[in-house]
């Protein structure tokens, strides 16, 4: 598409109120993904940090704890670590339900379950120890969980703020690969027509046949479990559909006058194909991309949720919903509603984008 096109594609779309928010729900998305370990309240890798004597707690659930330094001396990581990867912890963290000092030790009554304790004591001299402070060793300090904990003590609203890392990744990717294949053997196929065309389409019917799941889980299988690979075997899967309505859009505009200008001038097929036929066609595949990104996210946390897709200990909504679900019929709800609730959000704003881009287009069925 031309500039002109592009500004009034987006000059329609500022006046559509649902692409808007839409729009807006993306934005705030990829700045949470861009800056979860900053963000959340538990930033070690993979928001990770277990504390099983707190697991299943009730949003706004709040405790104290003891900070204790690791055995294992932990070098400070650099701002661009703690972005991308997250900083693994200095410190254990032991939950408590008192505490107070006697002499050269502090007594603890150590939390193990509602209505537990046990009572330790941990020698410690006045030089290391500072209540509330970072200038000492040893440090009590209170936590308090906004959207609860999960059954092994992790901060379900920390690992929420990671895992849109995997879903607008598996988005990016997936689509990338589709539209990469897709646009390729779709071009190919209304272009040169005849037996490209027959031998193409065959293809994409046979992919088409499979139900996508089914070819999901036979890609898994083959490439292993894993980040990237259910990455890949989603991407696989979702080109399609992209293949399809290029070859359709191919199919006419390379009647058009000024495609068979470019072939009487002399121009080769493929600067005909990448000049002149695929941007003013590109705009029904802008609709269909937005609704495979919506559809990867769905497909991914289906995957996680049925243990082939992210595996743990990384962050992922459907993951996160199979290891909480059980809670759904208990006292704790919220620990599988909440990644239910993120991936309703994300998949709606996109879909809302794609209806946008849809009428900005004026793309008919």
């Amino acid at each position: 598409m031309n500039s002109a096109t592009t500004r009034t594609t987006w000059r329609r779309l500022k006046r559509n109120k649902g692409a808007l928010i839409g729009i807006t729900i993306i934005v705030l998305a990829i700045l949470v993904a861009v800056f979860a370990y900053l963000l959340a309240p538990d930033g070690s890798p993979n928001a990770n940090r277990m504390v099983v004597e707190i697991g299943g707690q009730q949003p706004g659930y709040r405790q104290l704890f003891l900070q204790l330094p690791r055995e294992r001396k932990i070098g400070a990581a650099s701002f661009f670590e703690r972005l991308f990867f997250g900083e693994e912890d200095k410190y254990q963290y032991i939950p408590i339900q008192s505490y107070q000092q006697q002499k050269d030790s502090i007594i603890i009554q150590q939390y193990i379950d509602e209505g537990i304790t046990e009572r330790v004591a941990f020698p410690v001299s006045r030089t290391r120890w500072q209540e509330g402070t970072d200038s000492g060793t040893f440090k009590v300090i209170s936590k308090k969980f906004r959207l609860g904990t999960d059954k092994y003590g992790r901060d379900i609203l920390s690992r929420l703020l990671v895992g849109v890392r995997v879903s607008l990744g598996v988005g990016l990717v997936t689509v990338l690969i589709s539209l990469s294949i897709g646009v390729l053997l779709g071009a190919l196929a209304g272009y040169f027509r005849g037996r490209t065309d027959d031998a193409i389409m065959w293809f994409i019917n046979v992919i088409w046949s499979i139900p996508t799941l089914l070819l999901v889980f036979a890609i898994t299988l083959i490439l292993g479990k894993g980040f990237w690979q259910v990455f890949v075997a989603i991407g696989l899967t979702m080109w399609v559909s992209v293949a399809r309505i290029i070859r359709g859009q191919v199919l006419s505009v390379r009647e058009l006058e000024y495609v068979e200008a470019a072939k009487a001038l002399g121009f080769s097929h493929t600067r005909i194909i990448i000049r002149h036929v695929l941007p003013n066609v590109m705009g029904p595949v802008m609709v269909v991309a937005a609704s495979n990104f919506a559809s990867a996210i769905v497909i991914e946390a289906g995957l996680s949720f049925l243990g082939v897709g992210v595996q743990p200990p990384q962050p992922s909504w459907g993951l996160m919903i199979k290891e909480n679900y059980n809670f759904i019929i208990t006292h704790n709800p919220m620990l599988a509603l909440a990644p239910g609730f993120a991936i309703m959000l994300l998949v709606l704003a996109f879909n809302m984008l794609g209806n946008g881009l849809r009428d900005a287009l004026q793309v008919k069925e």
